[in-house]
């Protein structure tokens, strides 16, 4: 019997875990050709997250939990999970019921018996989101998709059911600094897509406020492109460009009106504006990718786990 690791990273979700294991159980039983596992990862939630998931273990072999440290984000939970996942095939859901679990058999026939390597959700609509985030949310697939050569589909979801083969892929990658959506792209493989209604929380309120998705947004811009890293050359050039015709022009006026052209304090401070403006711009963009490498030559553990029932206790 061939077995199904379903990972659900958790933080502060105590309202809507009840019916999201409910829902869950349901779907699980009507798939009683393979076993599953359920391996909840809590982010460190200051709810009684862990104690719920504890609850769901005690009464059923099929639920699994890592419980870190501390709140190390998403993107660690995630890791965390694959890590310590055992299935023949590995996914993701949300437990705020946004993502359907009704699709999970059709998304595991896909990568079983149809011959798909990733069967995944594509949301067909924003139905919900707030007009500002779903602006931003398309401005930065735009831009990311314009100046990196990985495509990231801007409806794909975390949402997917994938093989063991593209699991270990996903882990032979060990940067610190991961953006999974541009981490599921580039490893590629077979994907097929399901469609995805957008649909609103069961219960509780969302963890992702504009601040932690402009983050969440530089991480991607900076983890999948070098495109920034040439601004400074480009604006180098312009600079160049402008000085040299500006300066053309100063002569060319001195000689038209000699002593009496005088163009003032307020072209020099515009000028000085702007070239300074352009060399903060530079060295900020060349920060940034430093941070990163700062970051990775650290090599500190991406989640440190304060309490499991996982037999396969890893500290990355």
């Amino acid at each position: 019997m061939k077995k199904v690791s379903v990972i659900v990273p958790c933080y502060n979700e105590s309202e809507v875990l009840p019916a999201f294991y409910e829902s869950m159980t349901d779907i699980i039983n009507k798939c009683a050709e393979y076993e599953f596992e359920l391996l909840f990862v809590n982010d460190g939630s200051r709810d009684s997250t862990l104690s719920i998931v504890e609850d769901f273990a005690k009464k059923d072999s099929r639920v699994k939990f890592i419980s870190f440290s501390r709140n190390f984000g998403k993107e660690a939970a995630m890791l965390a999970g694959l890590e310590h996942c055992t299935g023949d095939f590995a996914g993701f859901i949300d437990a705020d019921l946004q993502h359907s679990p009704d699709l999970i058999p059709e998304m595991i026939k896909a990568v079983d018996e149809e011959g798909y390597d990733v069967a995944a959700c594509k949301r067909v609509d924003r139905e919900g989101e707030s007009k500002i985030k779903s602006f931003l949310s398309a401005g930065f697939y735009k831009v990311i998709n314009r100046i990196s050569e990985t495509y990231i589909d801007e409806g794909a979801q975390d949402f997917r059911i994938m093989k063991r083969s593209v699991v270990e892929a996903i882990l032979s990658m060990p940067e610190s600094n991961r953006f999974t959506k541009g981490i599921f792209s580039w490893v590629g493989f077979n994907t097929k897509w399901f469609p995805h209604e957008n649909r609103e929380r069961a219960a509780g309120t969302t963890k992702w406020s504009i601040r932690k998705l402009l983050k969440y947004a530089i991480d991607g811009i900076i983890g999948y492109t070098m495109t920034p890293l040439k601004i400074p050359t480009y604006c180098g050039i312009l600079s160049l460009v402008l000085g040299f015709i500006y300066g053309l022009s100063v002569l060319v006026m001195l000689a038209v009106k000699g002593h009496t052209f005088y163009l003032g304090d307020r072209a020099v401070l515009t000028a000085v504006l702007l070239v300074g403006g352009m060399i903060l711009l530079c060295i900020g963009i060349a920060g940034e990718y430093m941070a990163r490498i700062y970051t990775e030559v650290k090599n500190r553990p991406k989640y440190l786990i304060a309490k499991t029932n996982c037999e396969k206790n890893k500290i990355k």
